[in-house]
């Protein structure tokens, strides 16, 4: 179990804005992600240095986004002003998640611009509309290349989390820390969810809310 990647949640006419401002501050490009047909939503993406990433995601004006669990979350969080949606944790089989959460995963996958056809089976999404404090879980297919393949400077510090870490330990079913090198703050706030990402950039420290 480690940490995936991050995702921030805006309206499609907001994409190019926030792409740009996000960008900036870390000093590293997002490139295009693709659309999600399967979920009525696109991204881009930002590799980072630790085999992670940053994910900018809207939800389109698609049926899809209606349906799918991911695209409205994506849809809920933009109509709540738009932020950081959740974070998302990657294991090597599914299948055990599948079996101690009693449902089955679904299948994802985005085509690159450059035709390349990224798929995936993801969980847990249902448990994020619910509790936004919880990540998701996500297995890639075997021989896909991972979206931080190409990497960066840039480092993800530590998650700000607005919840409980009991309820987190048994939601992931380990006492294991999922972020490898990066950590997780707990704040006091109204709201559950995740606060705000903290990261490491030649530039030096940077907070994104």
């Amino acid at each position: 179990m480690r940490l995936d990647h991050v995702s921030y949640a805006c309206a499609p006419d907001q994409l190019a804005e926030v792409v740009q401002r996000i960008g900036s501050d870390l000093g590293a490009p997002f490139t295009d992600g693709g659309i999600h047909p399967n979920f009525g939503t696109r991204n881009f993406i930002l590799p980072l240095a630790d085999g992670t990433y940053v994910e900018v995601v809207a939800a389109l004006d698609h049926p899809a986004a209606d349906k799918a669990p991911f695209g409205q979350a994506v849809r809920r969080r933009t109509q709540e002003g738009g932020g950081w949606l959740c974070w998302v944790v990657a294991v090597d089989d599914i299948a055990a998640v599948e079996g101690r959460l009693g449902r089955a995963s679904v299948r994802g996958h985005r085509v690159r611009p450059d035709g390349t056809d990224l798929r995936w089976r993801q969980i847990g999404v249902q448990g994020v509309l619910d509790d936004p404090q919880l990540p998701y879980f996500v297995q890639w297919d075997a021989g896909v290349e991972h979206p931080s393949r190409l990497g960066s400077d840039v480092r993800l510090a530590s998650l700000e989390i607005c919840g409980d870490s009991a309820v987190l330990e048994a939601w992931l079913d380990s006492e294991q820390d999922p972020l490898s090198d990066a950590s997780i703050a707990w704040v006091d706030c109204e709201d559950q969810g995740l606060v705000a990402c903290n990261f490491l950039t030649p530039r030096g420290f940077v907070r994104i809310d």
